[in-house]
């Protein structure tokens, strides 16, 4: 099952230039048939929240028109990275890649300490001790009447507060240790990545228990490593690279499925892993024994498509077939599936009232349609979707789908 894989050959491309990123801008026309499927553009009405005009300001900021001032840093800030502008695009422009590539040469011209101080921040929340202590400290923070204290004393109207303490909230939730198991004869490799057990423990827990049945061996490597992507999208590009080489290094040459779509898409990026595979589409392809046929539940689902799983992974068909198996249950698309919910990697933490404005449309199809379930395969729309929906009283639960398919396989005596 192993591929030998020679990783010096596998290396990202170099920093993008000036010129390569001026390269990239002039592939726009200013058309503006982008401007429609932009969700920031559609809540400030403002030209600079669009990808053509973020497009207008890299390029007169790199041709030395504009000055990178705090206003025109906080246009750029604002793109959530969703790349819903590219499927519009007549031009084919290489919006993300572009906007990846302007953060990072405004971040090469920070100071450095703030480098240091923003670059430490964000290899904290890649590192999946960090992460896995984070979740234990959620519980601790729920669990001890803290969380409620902080709620009852309103602390969560300081801004500096609130979108922590909706993570936390969260993080008591999904969080879940995660053992490795580090067969040499697995079938395939479970990624975990770094927040795998803190933000998804409960899909890691049940990839393994449907693999198990279906006959499939997992392996579960004894080091969690990251993706790459939280360093990739906020301009530190040779951190998100060697990140991504560890990962080849851990898991090149073998069969990788994951349950995060967006570390997924991430990862495909590396000549060595173009080949891992989402969960829910791996499950698909496999071959399901006649007998084993999953119990009933009689529930509505809502299936949440994020931009990763949408944009970048050729959509989720194979996460309504799986849940197809499932007698009984209703399953539908969350209306507007083609805009984001604005989790966004650490755009929930970054841009905290654009991230909320963005949950609260969803919130409205959700609180219209009274589903019991909502599913989703990407941890930080999970953890958004969870907060907004507890924080509106709403008794549904946010779940990944093959937590669902887990919970009904029939009991072994069966």
């Amino acid at each position: 099952m192993n591929t030998p894989v020679t990783l010096s050959s596998a290396r990202s491309a170099p920093r993008l230039s000036n010129q390569d990123l001026l390269r990239l801008a002039d592939q726009c026309v200013k058309c503006g048939l982008c401007l429609p499927h932009c969700p920031t553009y559609a809540k400030t009405r403002h030209e600079a929240d669009s990808p053509r005009g973020r497009i207008a300001l890299v390029q007169g900021w790199l041709t030395g028109q504009l000055d990178m001032t705090p206003g025109l840093a906080a246009h750029l800030d604002g793109c959530l990275l969703c790349r819903a502008c590219e499927s519009a695009c007549p031009s084919l422009v290489a919006y993300g890649r572009l906007l990846d590539g302007a953060r990072a040469r405004h971040v090469a011209m920070t100071p450095t300490w703030r480098r240091f101080w923003t670059g430490h921040r964000l290899g904290a929340l890649s590192n999946a001790r960090f992460m896995d202590a984070l979740g234990r400290l959620a519980s601790v923070y729920v669990g001890t009447g803290l969380a409620r204290l902080v709620e009852i004393a309103r602390l969560i109207r300081l801004r500096a507060i609130a979108p922590r303490h909706r993570l936390l909230r969260a993080l008591a939730v999904t969080a879940r240790p995660v053992a490795a198991q580090p067969l040499d004869d697995a079938d395939l490799d479970l990624f975990v990545g770094c927040s795998g057990a803190s933000a998804q423990g409960g899909a890691i827990a049940a990839t393994r228990l449907v693999c198990e049945r279906l006959g499939l061996r997992v392996r579960i490597a004894s080091e969690a490593v990251c993706c790459g992507a939280m360093q990739r999208h906020n301009g530190f590009p040779e951190a998100a690279d060697r990140a991504r080489e560890q990962c080849a290094q851990v898991h090149g040459g073998r069969p990788l499925v994951g349950a995060s779509s967006a570390c997924i898409a991430e990862l495909r990026e590396h000549p060595a892993l173009t080949q891992a595979q989402e969960v829910c589409d791996y499950l698909d392809r496999r071959t399901w024994p006649d007998a084993l046929v999953l119990t009933p539940l009689a529930r509505r689902v809502l299936v949440h498509e994020p931009c990763s799983h949408r944009r970048l992974l050729g959509g989720n068909a194979a996460v309504h077939r799986l849940l197809a198996r499932i007698p009984g249950l209703e399953v539908a698309p969350l209306p507007d599936n083609d805009r984001c919910c604005g989790a966004a990697g650490t755009y929930l933490l970054q841009q905290p009232e654009m991230a909320a404005a963005l949950l609260d449309d969803k919130l409205i199809h959700i609180r219209d349609l009274k589903p019991d379930i909502i599913v989703t395969t990407n941890p930080g729309c999970a953890l958004h979707l969870l907060a907004g929906v507890r924080e509106s009283g709403l008794a549904i639960e946010v779940c990944h789908p093959v937590e669902l398919i887990a919970r009904q396989l029939p009991s072994m005596s069966t």
